[in-house]
């Protein structure tokens, strides 16, 4: 039994999987709050009760995002794109490129047949560009984010947002509240802006082949069609969006081979 841990310490919310001989066996996703490191040692807790492991079973751990390097139990630190990248890989084996919406930033990585990151760009300047500005827009509405995707789906007049900025968005919703639009319509609205931010940045390398999505923006359902909808194709969803970086880490820690702890 070879098992391996990967930790995905994200802006807003942290991931982890135990992978036990290539196969997922556990998974776990907790708001990262103020404490990295508090953060992650609640998911390392929490996978080995579900996994029924201890920690002398596991073989290897690493810990990727923003928050890596308040992970003090890892063996090693890897980039999130090179994570992100193997997980898809190891899910989706045709995927060539990835966008991965998370909290604070939207990445778009090109892969080759390994899973090797061959080019990517970010986001990472502005909120617009990221899962932020769902949630932004879902607070204005007074709706949970995770019921956006659908409600975003009831529109058959979705707004046109004239900026690209988060903050004069939320002003811009806030206006076209008081004017009596749907909240529906707002709603496709903002998937709409947010899908052209990540069509836009997949020109840039030049999409044309099979593309996954991935990271908790990916659990918007609304979003998703949009994007799809710009590119006329179907884009490859995990099952569990959330934990494809995680994933990768893990898979990472086992091709570093072995580590005795």
């Amino acid at each position: 039994m070879a098992c391996f841990i990967g930790i995905d310490i994200g802006s807003m919310y942290s991931k982890g999987v135990i992978v036990e001989d290539g196969k997922l066996c556990a998974y776990h996703v907790i708001p990262s709050g103020a404490n990295y490191q508090v953060t992650a040692g609640k998911i390392k807790e929490e996978l080995l009760v579900q996994a029924n492991l201890l920690q002398d079973n596991i073989s290897g751990i690493v810990a990727t995002g923003v928050g890596a390097e308040d992970v003090p139990f890892a063996h090693k630190k890897i980039s999130d794109y090179i994570c992100t990248a193997r997980g898809i890989n190891n899910i989706f084996p045709a995927a060539r490129a990835i966008v991965d919406v998370a909290g604070l930033a939207m990445k778009v990585i090109e892969i080759n047949e390994r899973g090797m990151v061959i080019n990517f760009l970010s986001s990472e300047k502005c909120a617009a560009g990221s899962g932020r500005f769902i949630s932004v827009i879902a607070k204005v509405l007074r709706i949970k984010l995770e019921d956006f995707g659908a409600l975003s789906l009831k529109s058959r007049n979705p707004v046109n947002f004239s900026t690209g900025c988060a903050v004069f968005a939320e002003t811009e919703a806030i206006t076209r509240i008081s004017e009596g639009v749907a909240k529906e319509d707002i709603a496709a609205g903002a998937n709409r802006q947010l899908a052209d931010k990540a069509y836009s940045m997949l020109k840039r390398i030049k999409l044309e082949r099979q593309c996954a999505i991935c990271g908790g923006g990916a659990l918007n359902i609304g979003f998703v069609r949009s994007l799809e909808d710009k590119l006329k194709m179907q884009l490859l969803v995990p099952p569990k969006p959330q934990i494809v970086t995680a994933i990768g880490a893990a898979m990472m820690a086992q091709v570093a081979g072995e580590i005795t702890i």
